[in-house]
């Protein structure tokens, strides 16, 4: 069986149908965040260091509420829109792994992403005991 988590929508309202992880068994499956602000519900349109950094806090804040953190990350995804940005993601998302163990990752170059943001990551947390 599987319990699909949303957060309340005034702390990361969706911008499409969906949930914004779903356990499964000892898993969770966080959907990908792009640098959403909660309060306003729109993309910042910032550097790609804002950005990045937005990504990282709203995947925290739906990691928070599962009850889960980073270290306990076993792999991510990341979409950018120009590859040339990656070591940029690579420096601010390593940060966000106090333990220094960073997940298995796959990054991916596309042409465009929901909310025209620069960068989208999502994750699956290990959460069993």
């Amino acid at each position: 069986m599987f319990e699909r988590i949303t957060l309340p929508d005034n702390v990361l309202p969706p911008v499409s149908p969906y949930c914004h992880a779903v356990r499964a068994g000892d898993f969770l499956f966080v959907t990908g965040q792009l640098a959403q602000d909660p309060e306003t519900g729109k993309v910042v349109r910032g550097s790609i260091e804002d950005q990045t950094h937005q990504v990282m806090a709203n995947l925290k804040r739906v990691l928070d509420h599962a009850g889960s953190s980073f270290d306990r990350v076993v792999m991510a995804r990341v979409f950018i829109t120009d590859l040339r940005f990656l070591p940029i993601v690579n420096e601010i998302y390593a940060s966000y792994f106090q333990s220094g163990q960073c997940p298995g990752r796959t990054a991916i170059g596309v042409t465009g992403l929901a909310g025209l943001g620069d960068v989208e990551i999502d994750l699956i947390a290990y959460c069993g005991k």
